[in-house]
């Protein structure tokens, strides 16, 4: 943290320096009202903020390992995930939801390579639990080969879109035309953004 908290300690001043900060971070005072939840993985190289450009107040974020988006949990079982979810949903409307996968995605990588995972149970279980039952990252000879793990990512994305389809407030809202999902491939080593075209079941250019 010692080259981000000089930051840190100056950024109030900063704020205070500028007259359109200090009336943009003055609104967000008064409320939210982002454009989109944006579900992607914790990977600290994965910065929604850095490749859309997005300012404080604009995306709504929900961060996982794998960008995993576990069954919908009923108010018996209540997981952060699924209340993140319904807040968006619900509470802020969001228009829109990403899940965003990555290349170079270690948490997907790891199950289509088969690593042994023993010496972080919990990684393990939460993979095992959240990643593993989809037939769309059962390993083949090309995700083992496949340095960016890419064509894995990108079924695991497709996945993860049906997953949320399941949670009622999803489902709701988009059968009344009033959600849109997308899925996205982001590439860490060449900042290329990639779009599911669902009629042509392809991850294409943005």
């Amino acid at each position: 943290m010692r080259s981000l908290i000089p930051y840190a300690r100056s950024f109030s001043a900063r704020i205070s320096d500028r007259d359109d900060d200090r009336e943009s971070y003055g609104r967000l005072a008064q409320g939210q009202s982002p454009e989109a939840l944006f579900i992607s993985c914790s990977d600290s190289r994965v910065q929604p903020a850095v490749f859309t450009g997005a300012r404080p107040g604009q995306l709504f974020e929900l961060r996982t390992a794998g960008n995993a988006v576990p069954p919908c949990s009923g108010a018996g079982h209540p997981s952060g995930e699924s209340a993140t979810i319904e807040y968006a949903v619900r509470v802020l409307e969001v228009p829109e939801i990403v899940v965003c996968g990555h290349s170079h995605c270690g948490a997907v990588g790891a199950l289509v390579r088969g690593e042994d995972l023993a010496a972080v149970p919990a990684v393990h279980g939460w993979l095992t639990a959240q990643l593993q039952p989809s037939a769309e990252l059962a390993p083949d000879d090309e995700a083992r080969t496949q340095p960016d793990v890419a064509a894995a990512v990108q079924r695991h994305v497709r996945a993860q879109l049906a997953r949320l389809r399941d949670h009622p407030c999803v489902a709701e809202r988009e059968a009344a035309g009033l959600l849109r999902l997308r899925g996205w491939f982001y590439s860490i080593d060449t900042g290329l953004i990639l779009q599911l075209d669902t009629r042509l079941d392809a991850f294409l250019p943005l």
